[in-house]
């Protein structure tokens, strides 16, 4: 019998509360003190229903996490590969301060845990890694960069870095305008790409 076939049915509405307890704990006690217990207590569900949904606490972890998303990579395809960038840059921007704040409540748990490593990859790294993966295909089967370029491998470590390394070093969650800025700025120069010029004010003369 597969995992599938075992689940009960719960509503989508249900299974966001679920998660919403899932994440209202790790931000308040951090991923080693949240509990099975502790998220069915504060649903107000059975902790077989968890166990019989997600099975280990990684995968109910991942499962929050990758439901709180707002925006998929996987679904920009601008025309270029310089948008494409931008465009990650606005979705990763969207959900930055949360996001982050989840990541640091995580903490060393990631590095230790190879489940939970396991887990977050399956749900959260793995889809963005296609995404780009698909970004660049694209540009260079329209002749933008070759195939080898030395600066595709640093993509993803550069856009999901920036976003967890910017409150550590000023304080300040990577918002939209900084994210555009360092994509113009540093991304597309590494992959010889220019940001497209800003758009004049409205009814200037060409």
């Amino acid at each position: 019998m597969t995992a599938a076939s075992r689940r009960s049915k719960i509503t989508p509405e249900r299974e966001q509360e679920l998660f919403d307890a899932v994440l209202d704990q790790l931000r308040e006690y951090g991923y080693e003190a949240l509990t099975m217990e502790g998220v069915a207590a504060r649903a107000s569900c059975g902790k077989s229903t968890l166990y019989r949904q997600w099975q280990t606490k990684p995968r109910l972890v991942a499962a929050a996490l990758r439901a709180g998303r707002r925006g998929t990579l996987a679904a920009v395809d601008t025309g270029t590969l310089a948008g494409d960038l931008r465009e990650a840059a606005r979705i990763a921007a969207g959900t930055s301060g949360r996001d982050t704040r989840l990541t640091q409540a995580l903490g060393h748990a990631v590095l230790g845990d190879e489940e939970l490593q396991g887990a977050l990859r399956e749900a959260l790294v793995a889809p963005e890694l296609a995404a780009f993966g698909a970004m660049v295909e694209r540009a260079v089967v329209r002749g933008e960069i070759a195939a080898d370029h030395p600066a595709v491998e640093f993509l993803p470590a550069q856009l999901m870095g920036v976003l967890r390394i910017r409150p550590v070093l000023e304080g300040r969650y990577a918002d939209a305008d900084y994210l555009l800025r360092f994509v113009d700025v540093a991304v597309l120069p590494a992959l010889g790409l220019t940001a497209p010029a800003p758009a004049g004010p409205v009814g200037a003369a060409p």
